[in-house]
């Protein structure tokens, strides 16, 4: 399987840089039998009682950091995981080469951190003062690259979902798909009888990496952090004893489900671990029935998971039906409901 298979071209003017003013009025493509084009407040039309939808209850942190070092170099950092009080890994830009030991200042005479140990994908730092109260003082919302702007006030609400738990701030990226619900739409799905089940996946940097393997197959995914509770997988398998569908809202919760599956023969059970899952066309889903999504960069994993799903024919043409209907695409952009190519006869 090659990846130049899993390319598109895009208008940068459908690069979303902005949340909408309203969650829930984004557009919702519908991919089934056929391609129809709705709100995303319409979504309890689309459901049934006794579906479940399982979302990803991760927070996103203030991750990114800019600081200068004492030559005055300006430095940009970002950090991957917090590792212990003081200690973090993260990925940098900057306007000359970092070595162990450098200093990059957060400000003129405030607190600073050190590069400890170079590895061969990220740097290992140490806060002069705790990860925590830094991030609080100094962290900025981590925009993806995409979004050629700093971050804003804004940013901070809208790069959040509305069920976000806040006890859970380990994520350097939204699970996008769930930026789309309002408290009234989520309103909506409970009186429709749509249960909620949640799951944690603390979305890591690799989430925007490019796939750089020719040989789609040789690629190797970045470990995430995940964890599901007993009473959401009671939920799920209620679900599914009452013939009702389980919908993942986002490639997040769904590699979450779907890794926990994979690890025990097909069956959902609590867990709390790592995953490193790399879903591509030909993965053999255990669990998942409908899928909720937004649209992908090109030559992403994520693009590679929505092909799996739905059929790479089927998830090209729908990106060109939401390119040639003005579709706004990546992290604020419109989102697509999708069903799987198994289920079109």
């Amino acid at each position: 399987m090659k990846l130049q298979d899993f390319n598109f071209q895009l208008p940068k003017e459908l690069i979303a840089s902005f949340p909408l003013k309203e969650r829930s009025q984004s557009k919702l493509l519908v991919l089934e039998n056929f391609i129809t084009d709705n709100l995303f407040r319409d979504l309890p039309q689309l459901l049934k009682p006794n579906d479940v939808l399982v979302i990803n209850d991760t927070a996103v942190f203030n991750a990114r950091f800019f600081g200068k070092k004492g030559s005055g170099s300006r430095v940009e950092i970002l950090i991957e995981r917090v590792i212990g009080k003081n200690l973090v890994t993260a990925q940098t830009k900057s306007s000359s080469k970092l070595k162990k030991g450098d200093k990059i200042f957060l400000s003129k005479k405030g607190p600073f951190l050190t590069l400890i140990n170079q590895g061969p994908k990220v740097l290992e730092f140490e806060f002069s003062l705790p990860v925590k109260e830094a991030i609080k003082l100094y962290g900025n919302v981590p925009l993806p690259p995409y979004i050629k702007r700093e971050a804003t006030e804004l940013d901070l609400q809208r790069y959040q979902t509305i069920y976000a738990d806040l006890k859970k701030c380990h994520s350097v990226a939204a699970p996008t798909a769930g930026l789309h619900f309002d408290q009234s739409l989520l309103d909506s799905l409970e009186t429709k009888g749509v249960k909620i089940a949640k799951v944690t996946l603390n979305v890591g940097m690799g989430t925007f990496k490019p796939i750089r393997e020719l040989t789609i197959e040789n690629h190797r995914m970045h470990k995430e952090q995940i964890e599901i509770s007993q009473e959401t997988v009671d939920l799920i398998n209620e679900t599914e004893e009452t013939k009702g569908r389980v919908i993942c809202v986002g490639t997040t919760s769904l590699r979450c489900i779907e890794s926990v599956c994979k690890e025990n023969n097909g069956k959902l059970k609590p867990f709390k671990g790592e995953t490193d899952l790399f879903i591509y066309p030909g993965y053999q889903f255990e669990i998942t029935d409908i899928l909720i999504t937004n649209f992908h960069l090109p030559h992403s994993s994520l693009l590679l998971l929505a092909c799996a799903f739905a059929g790479h024919d089927r998830i090209m043409s729908a990106y060109q039906h939401a390119i040639k209907e003005g579709y706004r695409f990546y992290s604020y952009g419109d989102s697509m409901i999708i069903y799987p190519e198994r289920s079109i006869l």
